[in-house]
């Protein structure tokens, strides 16, 4: 009887139905959404892992052999895959997502890349590429659909130098498994979906919870008819069930929309294909079971104070105040289940996950179940003022119930925002790491392992030089030092440059070609097994030849080699050991160095950086080309951030879309009421104020709620990471501002509605 109450009664029945399905569905979506999102991430990294190289497969060149070189590359920020590829062989390994290896001059490229390529943003990319585009990279090639990536054959590619990145390979697909997670970011990506999953949670409670005021009159016309009190509470339950059963239909429909839109997740710089969000069976049937039950659950609830009789639901007169204990044992016990936690962040490693998604769980809770006692005190002692002001608090001291429903949601997200924002910031210096570059002097580097002689590194450098943008660039060759009959070791370092790189390394006042200096060992970051001095006889070690062979040239350190404090360069490299120019070398050394560069830039240029990657892969196609920062980031920290971020904008969303229903469900059964004040003589602006005010109070009292429980749990979250205990103000304030500011920008679009409501014949009836 109750589940046919929910498609029965004509148009408000109807109307009640569909506010609750879609109040519900919006919680399923998101639900789906999370349990999608760990499938996601694991054909993300599958797909990774199939298309790496795999290496030290192959010595020798065959039929089954494939040479291929890292070509990656930048373009306004956006970092693009690259790889050059050359077939030893017709059975040489495909890359996934190709039909076929490229042929020389051919390039196979991913849709984004192609799009790229053909808008005008990518004038200056195209040039980065002499190669014919003759097909698209497939989706098993790709990590995501927005993703930078091409292969391109080249046939002079070789393998066989002494440190090239050149590799030969008879397979795809790397097994190594991935690097365990560090214990902190599994406490932030456990308490990450708490925090997120909670307010959903709440606003489903919400949703089930719509047309309350009229379901009680139509319970208690039943009771007139002959139903027992037990009775009409489980015809109450069916009809919730209905609605929620609803609400698991729009839940799918919004998640197959949702899942088409990758602009949100886009806009993050992460890519994900629909196809991935696949939820997981097991956490689809979960949800598609607890929804329901929860529904039922909830109204049973609901409904144990109320008294149902013949004549009329009791609620009138003044209800009996909430009692605080029991909410306050909600947060206590939470921290109780938090506390044996503290000081486990970095040495034994694992949390009991268990342990913190309960504790997490019931502080949030607490917000959910003190708001309406806080609200209930507090109106209760506001006084007399201004009309608007008089009804807002006059209906809320006779009903603050469905107010600070209509604000749950909003506070517990609030307060797990503002938790995880403690707690980003107290762990964030663990994963940025300062790389002791100085972009006052240099923006970017470059590395290549070509073995190129001394004049050819010069010609090299001499074009960039010349290029638009580029002020300065300095080339240096690094290999190892070792005296005679060691075996291989760290050695000491010897770094060959011209007199203007020199001088960058160290503080020279005279240099000349055929010079040579020893860095004093006190300005060293690190210093070698052997300590150089003029006139030592040593060797220098090249590597290894294509036979795996040392490759040794003996050397005596000039004896007027001098002592020069070093320093870091552009890049933040402190040399050590021994600096030279290239005449003081032997010739058989200066012939093969690989070399690596720093570039200073004009930043007058608009595209200095894109105008030198170019030049670098005009002369040498196999160079690594790097933007300098001072600071580096780990990538999960960053990807994890990235998640939140996302889950953040998509909870919002929703809870500002939930809210804007329950407002509209709110006004539609307050009609009546707003025609008896129009008929009275009321005006909109009054009666406008008077919503604005029925809500900000709740809002308020929220907020200041959510503040306290946040900082608490953020102080817990801390000290579980072993962090010292800090509030970023401005990022509290931010998050409050944003709760603040969804909930007005509700209040604002459910104006409209109100005014079309604020008419006398709202009054008639049948």
């Amino acid at each position: 009887m109750g589940a046919g109450f929910a498609v029965t009664g004509g148009r408000e029945g109807w109307i009640r139905t569909l506010l609750t399905a879609i109040g519900v569905g919006l919680g399923v979506a998101l639900l789906l959404l999370t349990t999608a999102i760990p499938s996601a991430l694991s054909a993300r990294d599958e797909r990774g892992r199939d298309r790496n190289e795999q290496s030290g497969q192959a010595a020798q060149a065959g039929d089954h052999t494939l040479l291929i070189a890292n070509a990656d590359t930048s373009y306004k920020g956006d970092e693009i895959r690259g790889r050059l590829l050359r077939a030893q062989g017709p059975k040489a390994p495909i890359p996934p997502g190709l039909a076929k290896v490229p042929g020389p001059g051919e390039m196979v490229v991913s849709p984004a890349l192609a799009d790229l390529l053909d808008s005008s943003r990518g004038r200056l990319l195209r040039e980065r590429f002499p190669y014919r585009t003759v097909g698209t990279i497939g989706d098993k090639g790709l990590i995501g659909p927005d993703e930078l990536a091409f292969y391109a054959g080249n046939d002079t590619v070789t393998a066989g130098d002494r440190w090239s990145s050149v590799q030969r390979i008879t397979a795809f697909g790397s097994s190594f498994p991935a690097d365990p997670m560090d214990p902190r970011l599994v406490l932030l990506v456990v308490v990450m979906f708490v925090v997120l999953l909670m307010p959903v949670a709440v606003l489903i409670a919400t949703a089930v919870r719509f047309g309350g005021e009229r379901r009680d009159r139509r319970l208690a016309a039943l009771r007139l008819v002959g139903a027992d009190a037990r009775r009409t509470r489980w015809i109450a339950a069916g009809e919730a069930l209905a609605g929620s059963l609803f609400g698991l239909l729009f839940g799918l429909g919004f998640f197959l929309i949702g899942r088409q839109l990758t602009g949100v997740a886009s806009a993050f710089d992460l890519s994900i294909f629909p196809a991935d969000l696949d939820p997981s069976v097991p956490l689809a049937v979960l949800v598609a079971l607890a929804v329901p039950c929860s529904a039922v659950a909830v109204t049973l609830f609901a409904l144990r104070a109320v008294v149902i009789e013949p004549l009329g639901v009791v609620r009138a007169g003044t209800p009996p105040r909430r009692r605080v204990w029991w909410r306050l044992l909600l947060p206590l016990a939470g921290l109780a289940a938090l506390y044996p936690l503290i000081r486990q962040g970095s040495e034994s490693g694992e949390f009991n996950r268990g342990q913190v998604v309960l504790g997490v769980v019931l502080l949030l809770l607490g917000v959910n179940a003190l708001l309406p006692w806080l609200v209930e005190t507090v109106v209760a002692r506001l006084g007399a003022g201004r009309v608007p002001w008089q009804l807002a608090v006059r209906r809320l001291q006779v009903g603050s119930t469905s107010a600070a429903r209509a604000v749950n949601g909003i506070a517990v997200a609030v307060a797990g925002a503002i938790a995880l924002q403690m707690l980003f910031l107290g762990i964030e210096n663990d994963y940025t790491k300062e790389t002791g570059a100085d972009t006052t002097r240099a923006q970017l580097s470059v590395s290549s392992d070509a073995l190129v002689s001394t004049e050819g590194i010069e010609r090299i450098a001499g074009q960039i030089r010349e290029t638009t943008g580029v002020r300065s660039a300095f080339w240096r060759s690094s290999t190892r030092l070792a005296e005679p009959g060691d075996e291989p070791g760290p050695g000491a370092s010897l770094t060959i440059g011209t007199c203007d790189t020199l001088r960058e390394l160290a503080r020279i006042e005279g240099c000349a070609d055929g010079d040579t200096f020893v860095v004093d060992p006190r300005t060293s970051s690190s210093v070698g097994s052997m300590r150089p001095v003029p006139g030592k006889n040593v060797v220098i070690d090249m590597g290894h030849g294509p036979r795996a062979t040392p490759v040794l040239t003996p050397w005596v350190i000039p004896a007027a080699a001098r002592t020069v404090p070093g320093r870091a360069d552009g890049s933040g490299i402190a040399p050590d050991g021994v600096l030279a120019t290239p005449g003081a070398v032997p010739a058989a050394v200066s012939r093969q160095l690989t070399y690596s560069m720093t570039l200073a830039l004009d930043p007058a240029v608009r595209d200095a950086s894109d105008l030198a990657r170019n030049a670098m892969a005009r002369v040498d196609p196999l160079a690594q080309v790097y933007t300098l920062n001072e600071t580096h980031e780990s990538r999960r920290f960053a990807n994890v951030r990235t998640a939140l971020f996302i889950g953040s904008t998509v909870v919002l969303l929703m809870i500002g879309a939930s809210l804007l229903v329950t407002m509209l469900e709110q006004l539609r059964e307050r009609r009546k009421l707003l025609s008896v004040l129009v008929a009275f003589g009321t005006r909109r602006s009054t009666l406008s104020w008077s919503i604005l005010y029925q809500t900000a109070i709740p809002v308020v009292l929220g907020l200041f709620l959510a503040a306290g429980t946040g900082v608490a749990l953020g102080a817990a979250l801390l000290g579980m990471a072993q962090r010292p205990f800090g509030v970023d103000w401005a990022g509290l304030a931010s998050m409050t501002g944003i709760g603040a500011g969804v909930v007005l920008l509700v209040t604002a679009l459910s104006l409209p509605p109100l005014w079309r409501m604020m008419r006398p014949d709202g009054l008639r009836t049948e």
